[in-house]
């Protein structure tokens, strides 16, 4: 598994970790019960601190994203589709959250807002 973290992002490195990580999990790439790269592993493979690493993993582990089991590693958890669903909502949430700061910090009105969205989703 392959994460690429970038220290030019404003994004902090972490968060980077969690988001790809999670799309890895809500795509398919990564299955049910998939052995996740221990923390070192990680942290080593994409140039960030163990404390890093382990942050991102425990962040996943809150989302319910993956289990640690002590002494086996970190694997993807077994997720129905009702909490895939629930995953999916919650970052398309804060993707809009972000999206609708950077409207209001450009001017855009709600009305102009709400004119782009049903623009996009024809």
């Amino acid at each position: 598994m392959q994460v690429h973290v970038s220290y030019s992002n404003p994004v902090p490195l972490y968060r980077q970790i969690v988001d790809q990580i999670r799309e890895k999990v809500l795509s398919g790439e990564l299955a049910p019960g998939e052995s996740l790269p221990s923390i070192r592993q990680l942290a080593e493979q994409a140039g960030t601190s163990v404390i890093t690493t382990k942050r991102a993993y425990s962040e996943l582990e809150a989302e319910g994203i993956i289990v640690t089991r002590a002494g086996l590693g970190s694997f993807v958890a077994d997720l129905d589709a009702e909490r895939l669903k629930a995953i999916r909502m919650r970052a398309l949430r804060g993707r809009l959250s972000e999206i609708v700061a950077d409207a209001r910090a450009s001017g855009v009105t709600d009305e102009e807002f709400l004119r782009l969205v049903r623009e996009a989703m024809r």
